[in-house]
C-alpha cells in the first residue's frame, strides 16, 4: 500500500506537537479497485415481540418515533427492516401472531409487522425488506417440534406470508431468512428457493443460515445447487469475526442479527464498533440490530436493548437514545449499493476507519475509537484491546485525490464528564493537497464526508415519563380494531385476539379470545398454559377483574393472576397468584404459573359455555377471589413474589374468551 506522508502532514508533525510525529498516515484510494458493495444498516423488530408496544402510541408521538427510526436524514435514516413472520411461539419476548393458525386458515392482517413495514416503506420507499420465522404453528411440525421433517409445508407456509405481503399490503420482501437452533437442513433451503421460483418470486433472495457461519459454509462450497440457492450468509452476533470458509463462498457475508444490548452509552459505543469492524475484521457488508426500538415491558428479558426506547404508549414518553446517532454516523451518508474500499482498517492506537464510495465522486469515512469498557456487547465476550488518544492523517488517492473539502460530524461519549455529546455537524474540513489530520480522543466516533444532506432531526419533547395508569380498564368493544391485539396486553404463550362473538345476543358480543389450540413449534420455553401480561410490574396490592368463558368441555380451564413476576423466555418459571376455575366444576389457586404450588381449591360450579365473573384481590401477603359478585375464597397466603404484572390465560392451549378486563392497584 502507498504510505507515503503529503505535505500537509509533514506540516502537522511540525507544527501541533511531536506526539503528531507518532502519528499514522492512512491512505484512501481506489486506484487498485474496490471492495465489497455495501448492503445496509438495519433493525429488527421481533424474535419476539419487541415492537408490541409501539402501535398503542398515540400520534403524533407514534410517527415521531417512526422519523427517527426510518426517515432519510432525520434520525438513524436505516437502509434495511427485517420482521419476524409471526409463528404464534414464544420467541423472546412474547409472541407474534401467525398468518395461518391453522392448516386451511389464512389472514394477512394479524399482528403489526405488516404495518410496520408498510410505516417504513412510507419514509423510505428504497427500504430493504426482511422476513425471518423463529417459529411456526403447531400445524406445520405435524405434531413434532421441529418445521423441517415436511419441508414442502413449510416451504409454502414461508411463501404464503410472501405472497401475502404483496397481495394485501403492496409489500416486496426482498430477502426470507432461514434459521433453526439444532442443525441445518440443505433440502429445506433448495425447496424454498424451488417454490420461490414457483411462485414468480425469482427476486426473492435466500439468507442462509440467518444463525452461524458454520456448517452452511461448508455445505455451500461442496453442493453447488444449494449455493445456487443461496445468496447471503447470515450470522448472529459473529464478534466482528467470519470464518474462512464463509470467505471462499464468495456470497455475501451479514451480521444478520447483532448488538442485543442495552442502549445506554455503553450500548452505543458496541454498536459504533461493530458497525465499522464488522467490515473491517469480517467483510461483513450488512449489521442488523436485535432490535429496532425497545417497546415491550422493561422487565421481560434484554429490557431497552433496541435502537431507542418506546415502551410507554399511555404516558406518550419515548427516548432516542445514543444509537440512533451512532447509527445515523454511516446511514445519512451512505446508500445500499455504495462500495467500502479497499483501504480500510484498524488505526495505530485502536480504533477503525472504513470508506465507502458510490463511485461518482461522493466519499463517506467513518472513524471509531471506542474503548473496551465502553464498547461492550451483551455477546460474545469482548477480548482485551487497548484504545489511546492519537493523530491520524487520511491521505485522499486515486478519483479522490481532487476533494477540497469534508463535512465533518461527530460524537462525543466524554465518559469522564458523563456529558456525551452525538451527532454534531462541526466546521467542515479544508483538505490541503488531499490530506487532513484529526486529533482523535478516546471514545469518539466521526464522518467526514462529501454528502451535505446529512441533519440532526428534532421533536419537541415527548411527555414525561409515567407508571401504568393504577386504575385500567378494557371492555375490548372495538368494531374495526386496527391491530388483532388489544392495547398493552403482551402474549407470552399462546395468542389472544379481538373476537367478535356472533352467537352471543347479549353483552359479550365483542370480547378478548385466546385462539390456539395446538403448541406451536418453538426454540423457546413456551408454558404449558397461554398468558397474556398487561401493566405495571412493580404492581403489589390490586384487584384485578375479568369475565371469562371456557369452551372447552370438561377440560377447560381459565385464569386471572397477579404479580407475574416472568416472562418471555422464563414464561414458564413464572410465579404469582394464580386464580382459576375450570369446566369441571372447580377453582384452585395456585403461587405458579405451572399450577404445582396450591394455595386454596374447592368447587366452583362453572361450566364451558357460561360467562364468569371472577375477581382476584392481592394485598400484602394475602389474597382473596370472588366469582359472579361473591367471596369463593379468601386469606391466602402469599409471601412472594412481592410484585409484578396483571395476565389472563387459559390452562391449555384452548380457545377461550375474555371480557370488561379492569385493574385497580394502590
Amino acid at each position: 500500500m502507498d504510505r507515503r506522508v503529503s505535505a500537509a502532514a509533514v506540516l502537522c508533525c511540525f507544527y501541533l506537537s511531536l506526539e503528531c510525529c507518532s502519528c499514522q498516515t492512512y491512505v484512501l484510494n481506489d486506484k487498485e479497485g474496490l471492495g465489497r458493495v455495501f448492503d445496509g444498516i438495519g433493525g429488527l423488530s421481533g424474535g419476539g415481540a419487541t415492537s408490541r408496544l409501539l402501535v398503542s402510541y398515540a400520534e403524533p408521538y407514534r410517527s415521531q418515533i417512526l422519523d427517527y427510526l426510518f426517515k432519510p436524514n432525520f434520525g438513524a435514516s436505516l437502509h434495511i427492516l427485517k420482521v419476524e413472520i409471526g409463528g404464534d411461539a414464544q420467541t423472546t419476548d412474547g409472541t407474534e401472531p401467525s398468518h395461518m393458525h391453522y392448516e386451511n386458515d389464512e389472514n394477512y392482517f394479524r399482528g403489526y409487522e405488516w404495518w410496520l413495514m408498510k410505516e417504513a416503506k412510507k419514509r423510505n420507499p428504497n427500504i430493504t425488506l426482511i422476513g425471518l420465522p423463529w417459529a411456526f404453528p403447531g400445524w406445520v411440525g405435524h405434531g413434532k417440534n421441529w418445521p423441517y421433517d415436511y419441508p414442502d409445508i413449510t416451504a409454502a407456509y414461508v411463501v404464503n406470508w410472501i405472497l401475502g405481503a404483496k397481495q394485501y399490503h403492496d409489500l416486496d420482501i426482498q430477502y426470507v431468512g432461514i434459521w433453526n437452533e439444532r442443525n441445518f437442513d440443505s433440502k429445506y433451503i433448495k425447496l424454498l428457493r424451488y417454490t420461490l421460483d414457483k411462485n414468480g418470486l425469482e427476486w426473492v433472495r435466500i439468507i442462509a443460515s440467518d444463525n452461524l457461519w458454520e456448517p452452511i459454509a461448508l455445505f455451500l462450497l461442496n453442493d453447488s445447487d444449494l449455493s445456487s440457492a443461496v445468496d447471503v450468509i447470515g450470522a448472529h452476533y459473529p464478534g466482528t469475526t467470519t470464518v474462512k470458509d464463509a470467505l471462499k463462498t464468495q456470497k455475501k457475508l451479514w451480521s444478520s442479527e447483532d448488538y442485543s444490548t442495552f442502549n445506554d452509552e455503553v450500548g452505543g459505543g458496541c454498536w459504533a464498533r461493530i458497525l465499522n469492524q464488522n467490515y473491517v475484521n469480517g467483510l461483513m457488508t450488512a449489521t442488523i440490530s436485535w432490535n429496532l426500538v425497545a417497546s415491550y415491558y422493561e422487565d421481560l428479558p434484554f429490557g431497552r436493548d433496541g435502537l431507542m426506547t418506546a415502551q410507554e404508549p399511555w404516558s406518550g414518553n419515548y427516548v432516542v437514545e445514543a444509537p440512533i446517532w451512532i447509527t445515523a454516523h454511516t446511514t445519512q451518508f451512505t446508500q445500499p449499493g455504495w462500495t467500502y474500499l479497499q483501504t480500510v482498517g484498524h488505526l495505530a492506537q485502536g480504533g477503525s476507519y472504513v470508506a465507502l464510495t458510490d463511485g461518482k465522486g461522493n466519499l463517506t469515512v467513518v472513524i471509531e475509537t471506542m474503548t473496551h469498557d465502553q464498547s461492550v456487547c451483551i455477546r460474545p465476550p469482548l477480548p482485551p484491546f487497548n484504545v489511546t488518544s492519537q493523530n491520524a492523517t487520511f491521505q485522499l488517492q486515486g478519483s479522490f485525490a481532487s476533494i477540497k473539502e469534508l463535512q465533518v460530524w461527530r460524537s462525543q461519549f466524554n465518559v469522564n464528564t458523563k456529558k456525551p455529546s452525538f451527532f454534531e455537524n462541526i466546521t467542515p474540513l479544508k483538505l490541503l493537497d488531499g490530506s487532513f489530520t484529526l486529533n482523535l480522543a478516546e471514545d469518539e466516533v466521526y464522518t467526514l464526508t462529501t454528502i451535505t444532506t446529512g441533519q440532526k432531526g428534532c421533536y419537541p419533547d415527548p411527555p414525561p415519563s409515567a407508571r401504568f395508569p393504577n386504575v385500567y380498564k378494557d371492555d375490548f368493544r372495538v368494531e374495526n380494531p386496527p391491530f388483532s391485539e388489544a392495547p398493552h396486553f403482551a402474549d407470552q404463550t399462546g395468542v389472544f385476539e379481538y373476537y367478535i362473538n356472533l352467537t352471543d345476543p347479549g353483552p359479550h358480543i365483542f370480547t378478548f379470545r385466546q385462539v390456539l389450540t395446538q403448541r406451536p413449534v418453538t426454540w423457546a420455553s413456551d408454558a404449558d398454559q397461554t398468558i397474556s401480561v398487561i401493566g405495571d410490574y412493580q404492581w403489589q396490592n390490586l384487584t384485578v377483574t375479568c369475565d371469562v368463558f371456557m369452551e372447552t368441555i370438561e377440560a377447560g380451564g381459565v385464569f386471572i393472576a397477579a404479580r407475574v413476576d416472568k416472562g418471555g423466555q422464563s414464561v414458564r418459571s413464572a410465579k404469582g397468584v394464580f386464580f382459576w376455575v375450570f369446566a369441571d366444576g372447580t377453582y384452585k389457586v395456585t403461587n405458579d404459573l405451572d399450577g404445582k404450588t396450591v394455595l386454596a381449591e374447592g368447587q366452583s360450579g362453572t361450566r364451558a359455555y357460561g360467562w364468569h365473573t371472577l375477581s382476584l384481590t392481592v394485598k400484602g401477603q394475602y389474597a382473596s377471589g370472588l366469582m359472579n359478585g361473591y367471596l369463593l375464597w379468601k386469606n391466602a397466603v402469599v409471601l412472594t413474589p412481592k410484585n409484578g404484572w396483571a395476565a389472563i390465560g387459559t390452562r391449555s392451549f384452548e380457545l377461550a374468551q375474555f371480557d370488561n378486563f379492569a385493574v385497580v392497584a394502590e
